[in-house]
C-alpha cells in the first residue's frame, strides 16, 4: 500500500528536513521519498490544513489494566486511546492481576498489541508482585522485551531493595522508573497538605513525602551509577534536587504529568473526584515551577500517568474514590494549553524518551520505517466525551479548552486517522 502525505510541516530535530514543508511518500510501511510536490500515485492521500508531522511519540507511564482488570481497560482499548492521543509506542506498567513479573507475562502484552498501530512496550516489575520484598526475574523479562523496570503505582520503599535492583540493572543497562513517595508520611492523605486541605476537611499529603524519596533515590543513583527515572514530579523542591543531581552528572531523569502542568490544588474545591490523583495536585507555585522545568529542559519528558478507573470508583464520595485519571487522548492538548511549545513537546516524546530509556529511536528519513504522528498544533477545541477512546471515562480534561489536535498516526504499516 502506498500513502502520500501532502504539504506537511516536519518537526524532527535530528532530521535535515526539520522545520521544512514537505510531501512524504510511504510504501509498504517504509518512507520511500521526502520532497516537494511528489507526483507519485498513492492508494491514500492525506492532506490536512496546517498539518504537522513528527516521528511517533512515546509515552512512558501508562496502565492498560490487562490482564485481570479488563473492566477498566484492555490492551485493545488502551491502544485505541494511545493512537487517538498521537502515541505510536506506550510503556505499559506491570500493575495488573497478576503483576507483570515474568517472561510469559511480558510476551502476553507484546502479542496482544500485534494488530494495532500502537506498540506496547512492557515495563516489568522490579520486585515480585510489586510487593517491594524480593527481586523479580528482571533479566528474563528484559530478554522477552521489557524496556524498563518499575513497581509502578507501588513505589519501592526499602532502600536496600532499591540499591540491589539498581545494581542488578547495571548488567543489562536498563532504567528503573520510580514514582517517588514515602508511604509512611501522609499515608492516608487525599489532597495536597496545606490551608486548602484544612479548609476542605480532607487529610493532606505533604510535599515532603515526595521530596524525601527524590533525595534518597538520587543518592542511590549516585552510589550505584545506575539510571533512575523519577516520574510524577509535582513540587518545586523536587525539581531543585533533580537539577542539582543533573549538574553533578548523576544518571537521573524525570517526567511530569499533563494534569500537574494544567491544574493545581484549587481545582479540587468542588470535591470533583476526577482531580483525585497521586501525587496530588499541588500549589500554583509548584505548577509554575513544573512549567518552567519543561521549558528549560530540566524535565526530560511528559508521562501520561494514564490510570483508568471504573464508574463505581470515581462517582462516589471523595474519600472513597480511587486515585488517577485516564489521560492518553488529552496529553498533547493539555500540555500545549499549559504554555509548552509543540517543538518542546515533540522533542521530549521522541528524542528524550529514547535517550532516557536507551531504546531505538524512530527516524524521519528515506528508508526508515514509517513511525509518524500527524497533528495540528494551532487548533483549539473543547475536549469532549466523543474524544475519549479509553474504556474508562474518568478524564478531568472533559469540557476544558485544549490546544493542539492529533490527526492520526502511521506505524507498523497501519494507519489510524481521526
Amino acid at each position: 500500500m502506498k500513502v502520500l502525505i501532502r504539504n506537511a510541516n516536519l518537526i524532527a530535530h535530528t532530521s535535515p528536513f526539520h522545520g521544512t514543508r514537505q510531501d512524504i511518500l510511504i510504501e509498504n510501511g517504509a518512507i520511500v521519498s521526502i520532497g516537494n510536490s511528489i507526483s507519485a500515485k498513492a492508494d491514500q492521500v492525506i492532506e490536512i490544513e496546517n498539518l504537522h508531522v513528527s516521528c511517533g511519540w512515546t509515552d512512558v507511564f501508562a496502565n492498560f489494566c490487562d490482564p485481570g482488570l479488563e473492566y477498566k481497560e484492555t490492551v485493545e482499548t488502551g491502544c485505541a486511546a494511545a493512537a487517538a492521543g498521537g502515541f505510536t509506542q506506550v510503556m505499559v506498567l506491570p500493575n495488573t492481576q497478576p503483576v507483570i513479573s515474568s517472561k510469559g507475562q511480558v510476551e502476553y502484552l507484546t502479542s496482544k498489541s500485534e494488530n494495532s498501530p500502537v506498540k506496547v512496550m512492557p515495563v516489568g516489575s522490579v520486585t515480585r508482585n510489586a510487593e517491594g520484598k524480593e527481586l523479580s526475574e528482571m533479566y528474563d523479562m528484559y530478554q522477552a522485551g521489557a524496556v524498563a523496570f518499575s513497581d509502578g503505582w507501588a513505589p519501592i520503599q526499602s532502600s536496600g531493595i532499591l540499591q540491589k535492583s539498581l545494581e542488578y540493572l547495571l548488567a543489562i543497562d536498563a532504567t528503573l522508573i520510580q514514582l517517588p513517595e514515602d508511604k509512611t508520611i501522609g499515608t492516608h492523605g487525599l489532597i495536597n497538605e496545606g490551608a486548602l486541605s484544612t479548609r476542605m476537611g480532607l487529610l493532606g499529603k505533604p510535599a515532603i513525602s515526595e521530596e524525601l524519596m527524590v533525595a534518597r533515590d538520587i543518592e542511590l543513583a549516585r552510589y550505584t551509577g545506575a539510571r533512575i527515572h523519577l516520574t510524577g514530579i509535582s513540587t518545586a523542591k523536587s525539581l531543585e534536587l533533580i537539577s542539582s543531581a543533573k549538574k553533578e552528572k548523576i544518571p537521573v531523569s524525570c517526567s511530569v504529568t499533563p494534569y500537574h502542568l494544567l491544574f493545581c490544588e484549587e481545582d479540587i474545591q468542588d470535591y470533583d473526584t476526577h482531580y483525585k490523583v497521586n501525587p496530588p495536585l499541588r500549589t500554583k507555585k509548584d505548577r509554575e515551577a513544573l512549567r518552567k522545568g519543561v521549558k528549560n529542559g530540566l524535565v526530560d519528558c511528559i508521562a501520561s500517568h494514564h490510570q483508568p478507573q471504573d464508574w463505581d470508583h470515581k462517582v462516589c464520595e471523595f474519600e472513597y474514590a480511587k486515585n488517577g485519571m485516564e489521560t492518553l487522548e488529552s496529553v498533547f492538548g493539555a500540555v500545549l494549553a499549559s504554555g509548552i511549545s509543540p517543538d518542546t513537546f515533540v522533542k521530549m516524546q521522541t528524542e528524550n524518551v529514547h535517550r532516557v530509556f536507551n531504546t531505538p529511536a524512530p527516524a524521519l528519513s528515506v528508508g526508515s520505517p514509517a513511525n509518524l504522528t500527524l497533528f495540528n498544533p494551532a487548533e483549539t477545541y473543547t475536549f469532549q466525551l466523543k474524544d475519549v477512546f479509553s474504556k474508562s471515562k474518568n478524564n478531568a480534561f472533559l469540557g476544558k479548552e485544549l490546544t493542539g489536535t492529533v490527526k492520526g498516526i502511521i506505524h507498523k504499516n497501519r494507519i489510524f486517522l481521526k
